[in-house]
């Protein structure tokens, strides 16, 4: 197995405040007034947006690159690129490199998007002969038929970035770093994009690519590594890795407690104690097997009486794909009964049905609010549980089934060929 990327140690430091470099400059009067700054050595704390990167990256292998804002993951695509040198370690790539970094980086406003194409191009390494060879297909990638020899300071702001996209898209190189640039433009263009990456991907070339879009890292790479502080914190199969970097800062204990600082103050009358999950035996937990039910408990109070109350959860996937929606007045009868809720300490429950959700992990919203009127509360990845597979529907296959549900439907098996069969004659 052949490498395109190695990285050793690899680490980055920045100096926070001051000036860059650490040199301050200042006027003559400045200097001769204070002289004591002459001998004195400023001091600046400083952050390490990188630290003990290791990593391999075989050749054809794209792998994404995860994490949140500040973790460090432009940082090391910079140093990759060649754009910043690293504080220690180093990197070794094995190729040419073609790099995505900013799009539009090296459009010129005054010139045309045919100009643009040309200089942008070379500034992306690509030769004159290349780009010409490709010049069709990157406008007509970028929709900009018709304006293609007008200035592009005249552009919108999405057909500006539609074709700085296309002419980086086009590179050929055996390398090629990807930061967050499948963002641009309206929804089709984002779809052209995306499939423009999927070819990239399955051509054979060595892909990093960055993104905050999980279906895109999910669509795109087999592998992925998470970031988190400038460190490499999981490094694995991308379904696991995204898992992983989805569920950090979750609260798994099978219970939230909100304290009265959490409460917005705009959520009085109504003031959310606490949420858990309980599983048949009414032990408070964050993992269940898949043939139990799953009781979701709510344990709220009202200063005031409330009319038209309703008091619900959102279930969804990891990857925030929506399971089901319930509020505890869905029941017409319940609706009725409740139409105005009085001052009070309640608690709302509802059961999830064992046999219904497969195996996974899965995250609890909560909301409380008046039909069209007012949001009294509302808190996204309020606790998340895990459903095991033990005692799941269909158990006796092997291999994971698809999907967000795993219901035991009834099925009737007829055999269509079956001859009656003859009366014994008698002796």
């Amino acid at each position: 197995m052949s490498l395109a990327i190695r990285t050793h140690d690899l680490g980055k430091r920045y100096r926070l405040g001051g000036p860059a470099g650490g040199r301050e400059y200042r006027t003559l009067r400045e200097t001769l007034v204070r002289p004591w700054t002459w001998f004195r050595r400023e001091r600046h704390p400083t952050l390490w947006a990188l630290r003990h990167i290791n990593l391999e990256v075989p050749a054809g292998q794209v792998l994404g690159l995860i994490g949140r804002n500040g973790a460090g993951k432009s940082t090391l695509l910079k140093i990759l690129s060649r754009v910043t040198e690293p504080t220690e370690g180093y990197a070794e790539l094995y190729g040419r490199v073609g790099s995505l970094l900013e799009v539009g980086t090296g459009f010129h406003p005054e010139l045309t998007g045919r100009e643009n194409i040309y200089l942008n191009g070379a500034i992306l390494g690509m030769r004159r002969a290349e780009i010409e060879r490709k010049f069709d297909a990157i406008v007509a990638f970028a929709g900009v038929e018709k304006f293609i020899d007008t200035p592009v300071k005249f552009y919108s702001s999405g057909m500006y970035l539609r074709l700085a996209f296309a002419v980086a898209a086009h590179l050929e190189p055996e390398i090629l770093l990807v930061d967050e640039v499948l963002a641009v433009g309206d929804a089709e263009f984002q779809r052209k994009s995306l499939g423009k990456m999927g070819e990239v991907a399955a051509s054979g070339r060595t892909v990093i690519f960055v993104s905050h879009n999980m279906s895109a890292i999910l669509h795109l790479t087999q592998r992925a590594v998470v970031l988190d502080k400038g460190r490499i914190v999981f490094d694995g199969p991308t379904p696991d890795a995204v898992d992983f970097y989805l569920s950090a800062g979750v609260r798994r204990s099978g219970e939230r407690v909100w304290t009265a600082e959490e409460v917005p103050p705009q959520a009085h009358p109504f003031r959310p104690h606490a949420l858990r999950v309980r599983d048949p035996k009414g032990r408070v937990t964050d993992t269940f097997a898949a043939i139990h039910d799953i009781t979701v408990e709510w344990e709220y109070s009202l200063a005031e009486p409330i009319r038209g109350l309703r008091v619900g959860i959102y279930l969804l996937t990891m990857r925030g794909e929506y399971v089901f929606t319930s509020f505890d007045t869905d029941d017409p009868a319940a609706y009725e009964a409740w139409s105005e809720r009085p001052a009070g300490h309640y608690v709302s429950r509802a059961r999830i049905p064992g046999r219904l959700l497969n195996e996974g992990r899965y995250v609890l919203a909560v909301n409380a609010s008046t039909f069209g009127h007012r949001t009294y509360f509302h808190e996204e990845n309020a606790l998340s549980f895990l459903v095991d597979a033990t005692g799941a529907v269909g158990f006796q296959w092997p291999e994971r089934r698809l999907g967000v549900i795993r219901p035991l439907l009834e099925w009737r098996i007829e055999r269509l060929d079956e001859r009656p069969r003859p009366l014994r004659e008698a002796a």
